[in-house]
């Protein structure tokens, strides 16, 4: 475990708390943190109400998009659904289909293999859906980097409707419309919806346009799902869609869902967001990475429970694999890493790696060194590569200074992927090291661990827990809380689990005591003095039927030795 440079943040202004009095201090500071600062935020924020939904018809293209597509739904013309193969496109190929079934159109979906298609449009899948009578192709969570695939269909007589929300280039593919949020003269409000969210913009668009309301009630659970497994910021209409998604999935999941949570051991009643970016989204992704993303496709949209069960018992199967194959992978690009001198950005990567578990090796690297990375699945001629970064390196921006090497490429700002011919690898390399030492110089290559309020122990007592959870859901852009409590007398520590990873603590401040566990820090048991300065998360631990309240440790050091 590496420790992290801690940052309190600023307490809240006087003024801010008198104007908070509803609220205990300590939930009027979470909420200055949050940049909450008017009465109605406040509200809209707390009770993440539909307030946070957008007008659909502020983005843009959305008259042309939804003009095409009704067109299309009132001639009985075919109309494919082209989705990515994570769980945000397939969420949000799921929703436009079942969206658009329900409306009589006839709808096929088609989610492209990650092994040998790969991302986003293709003209050859373009080519075999023109041939299968497709007049209209509506993509999702893909498309706004597509320029060449889609002047061909247009050139075949294929219409194109995008609808994405990665960054577009400078220039944009002439498709018959293109709703992006991330567009430069987009003038909807918020602009970090998924590929899942900007599809259902559509389908609430075009349901509007019917004079019906989209029926949310079946479909804000894919939102969710896509949403939160894609880890965008959980603010703004964000927190709408996945707070009502998480109902809908704890109190009426879909069949396939259902299958799912019983396959994993769960229960519905009180999944969060963790759940799902740490359960079920693994499993919808495994199919994808490993096989062909079409069977998580289907587990969402079949009716028939034996076909749910056996597609749920498939994806746990070969998520055990995945896992077993990212633990080989992990530890040959560790390897590799540490054969060579540590650089602000690292390269890993061979002929054996998977493209499907090369970003989860870029992430689980970049989470332990703490700098950008980038995983390559070296070909004989074509080459494919992962990108994880840090808040420090954006890393699409940098890829695209180097687009001249690239087949195709594309991303985000922390996540990314790239094709290109091997032979442009070297120079690749050369440049994004150049990019990364100079952005990165000075720069201490540490995690910062945002603190939200240093506190006692015995703050931490009475209703504190069920006012936190006020502010869920929590994930991107609004963390589970982190508190810092210093000089904390350490009663009792010693490890626990397998190979004894992680550390069980009993502490106690004044006359407040409570249990507090450490994942993944039993290596530092060695560092555990008898008074410490701790950063933490309240959390409930549910074990075996009990509920218990006890201290998630994030980070620790010496009373009065803390990392700042």
């Amino acid at each position: 475990m590496n420790h992290s440079r801690w940052n309190v943040l600023p307490p809240a202004p006087f003024k801010y708390l008198a104007g908070a009095a509803n609220f205990s201090p300590l939930i009027a500071q979470l909420l200055y943190n949050r940049g909450l600062n008017e009465p109605l935020q406040l509200s809209s924020f707390l009770s993440a109400d539909e307030r946070l939904s957008g007008d659909p018809w502020l983005l843009p293209d959305m008259h042309q998009a939804i003009a095409r597509v009704y067109q299309a739904l009132l001639s009985g013309e075919s109309i494919a659904v082209y989705g990515d193969f994570d769980v945000d496109g397939i969420t949000g190929t799921a929703l436009l289909v079942q969206g658009l079934s329900a409306l009589g159109g006839k709808v096929i979906p088609y989610i492209p293999h990650r092994l040998t298609e790969g991302y986003g449009l293709k003209t050859a899948a373009l080519e075999k859906l023109h041939q299968q009578g497709i007049g209209l192709v509506i993509s999702v969570d893909c498309g706004i980097t597509a320029l060449p695939e889609v002047k061909r269909a247009r050139r075949r007589g294929m219409d194109i409707v995008i609808t994405d929300h990665h960054t577009p280039l400078e220039t944009i593919p002439p498709a018959v419309a293109i709703v992006d949020p991330k567009r430069g003269d987009s003038a909807y409000p918020f602009s970090q919806l998924t590929g899942a969210g900007v599809a259902l913009k559509l389908l609430q668009a075009l349901y509007q346009s019917i004079g019906r309301e989209a029926p949310l009630e079946t479909i804000l659970d894919l939102v969710a799902l896509g949403t939160v497994a894609d880890v965008a910021p959980l603010l703004g209409e964000n927190r709408y869609l996945v707070k009502q998604g998480l109902r809908l999935i704890n109190n009426a999941p879909r069949l396939g869902l259902r299958e799912i949570i019983a396959s994993a051991g769960l229960e519905t009643g009180n999944l969060d967001a963790e759940t799902i970016s740490w359960i079920i989204a693994p499993r919808l992704n495994a199919a994808g990475r490993l096989a062909h993303a079409m069977t998580s496709y289907r587990l969402l949209m079949t009716d028939s429970p034996r076909e749910a069960q056996a597609m749920a018992r498939w994806l746990e199967q070969k998520n055990s694999e995945r896992q077993r194959l990212t633990e080989k992978a992990m530890a040959r690009a560790r390897e590799q890493v540490l054969a060579r001198e540590i650089s602000p950005l690292l390269f890993a990567g061979d002929r054996e790696i998977q493209v499907g578990i090369a970003g989860l090796v870029a992430g689980r690297l970049s989470e332990e060194f703490y700098r950008p990375t980038v995983v390559i699945k070296v070909g004989e001629k074509i080459s494919s590569g992962s990108c994880r970064s840090i808040p420090e390196f954006n890393i699409i921006l940098a890829l695209n200074q180097c687009h001249r090497l690239f087949y195709h490429f594309g991303g985000h700002s922390q996540a990314a992927g790239f094709t290109l011919p091997t032979r442009n690898l070297p120079r690749l390399k050369e440049h994004l090291s150049e990019l990364a030492a100079a952005q990165l110089e000075g720069i201490a290559l540490r995690p910062q661990l945002d603190i939200e309020a240093e506190i006692s122990l015995a703050e931490l007592a009475g209703d504190t827990y069920q006012s936190i959870q006020q502010l869920a859901p929590f994930g991107a852009g609004n963390p589970v809380p982190a508190f810092l409590s210093r000089n904390v007398e350490m009663l009792d520590c010693r490890t626990m689990g397998n190979n004894s990873h992680h550390l069980r603590l009993k502490l106690r401040q004044g006359g407040t005591m409570w249990d507090a566990v450490g994942f993944r820090m039993g290596e530092n048991i060695g560092e555990v003095s008898s008074r410490l300065d701790v950063v933490y998360n309240l959390e409930l631990d549910r074990w075996r039927g009990a509920e218990n309240l006890r201290l998630n440790i994030l980070d620790f050091a010496p009373a009065a030795t803390s990392p700042t």
